[in-house]
C-alpha cells in the first residue's frame, strides 16, 4: 500500500525536507510514504483568499486517483491517539487502497477537498506551520507502524 502526502507548498526549508525524508525512508515498502507537492497560489495584499483556496483545492484533487481513500488534515477533524492511528493504519493496510492525505495551504482546504474526503484527521488543536505538518505526519505514521510491528521505536 502507498500513502501519498499531497501537500500545498514547495521550496521547503532544509530541515523540513530532512525531517520528512528521515521518517519516510524508515517505513517499509508495504507502507510506503510518498510526498506530492502542489504549487501554492500567489499570496500578497491584493490576493483573493477564497480563489487561492479553491485553485489549490483543484490542484490537490487533480493529483488524486478515483480509487484513493482520501483523508483531509483539518483542525476540525478527528484527533487520534497513537494507538488509534495505528488502528487506522491497520485498516488502510487491510483495505489495500492507496491512501491520500491532503494538506491545504495557509487558508486551509477547499470545500471540494473536504467533500472528496472519506475521513478528516486533526493533528492537534494547535495551529501548526504547514511545513511542520509534513514532518509530524511522517513521524506519526512511522510511530504507528512501529506500534503495529512491535518495533522498539514506539517506546
Amino acid at each position: 500500500m502507498q500513502i501519498r502526502l499531497v501537500a500545498v507548498g514547495n521550496r521547503m526549508p532544509g530541515w523540513v525536507t530532512e525531517g520528512y525524508q528521515e521518517y519516510a525512508k524508515r517505513l517499509p515498502r508495504e507502507c510506503e510514504l510518498v510526498l506530492r507537492e502542489i504549487a501554492p497560489g500567489k499570496r500578497g495584499k491584493q490576493a483573493d483568499i477564497e480563489r487561492n483556496r479553491n485553485e489549490e483545492g483543484d490542484r490537490l484533487l487533480a493529483a488524486l486517483s478515483r480509487d484513493d481513500h482520501v483523508i483531509a488534515l483539518e483542525v476540525g477533524g478527528k484527533a487520534w491517539s497513537t494507538a488509534e492511528l495505528a488502528d487506522q493504519l491497520q485498516l488502510w493496510l487491510w483495505n489495500g487502497r492507496r491512501v491520500a492525505l491532503l494538506v491545504g495551504g495557509p487558508e486551509g482546504l477547499s470545500d471540494a477537498c473536504r467533500l472528496r474526503s472519506q475521513q478528516m484527521w486533526s493533528l492537534s488543536r494547535l495551529t501548526l506551520p504547514h511545513p511542520l505538518v509534513r514532518v509530524v505526519v511522517a513521524e506519526q505514521l512511522y510511530r504507528a507502524w512501529s506500534l503495529l510491528n512491535r518495533h522498539p521505536y514506539h517506546r
